[in-house]
């Protein structure tokens, strides 16, 4: 019985989703002790992501984290519960 996402899913969704330069899914389950998914079953509910994309230039932080969830909530609906966003855009390629 799992408790939720792993990393690895949350992983492939984005890099499905999201046109990414750097992607980072890190599991911090193990960090809340006493919530579901902190039993070291490999499925969690606490998730930090740290993603560099070209989506979001011109974005404010609130759409590029928008962007995130959007494709990630299957994964919410189903006990995702906590998800910490560093979302960054991409650095242009400057003219030369």
């Amino acid at each position: 019985m799992n408790t939720g996402p792993t990393a690895a899913q949350l992983d492939a969704r984005l890099r499905e989703r999201l046109q990414f330069t750097s992607l980072e899914v890190i599991d911090e389950s193990f960090q809340h002790a006493g919530h579901a998914g902190a039993n070291g079953s490999g499925f969690g509910t606490h998730f930090r992501v740290r993603i560099t994309s070209q989506l979001f230039t011109g974005k404010s932080r609130v759409q590029r984290h928008r962007l995130v969830y959007d494709a990630l909530q299957d994964f919410i609906d189903q006990g995702l519960h906590a998800l910490a966003i560093e979302a960054e855009a991409s650095p242009q390629a400057n003219p030369i």
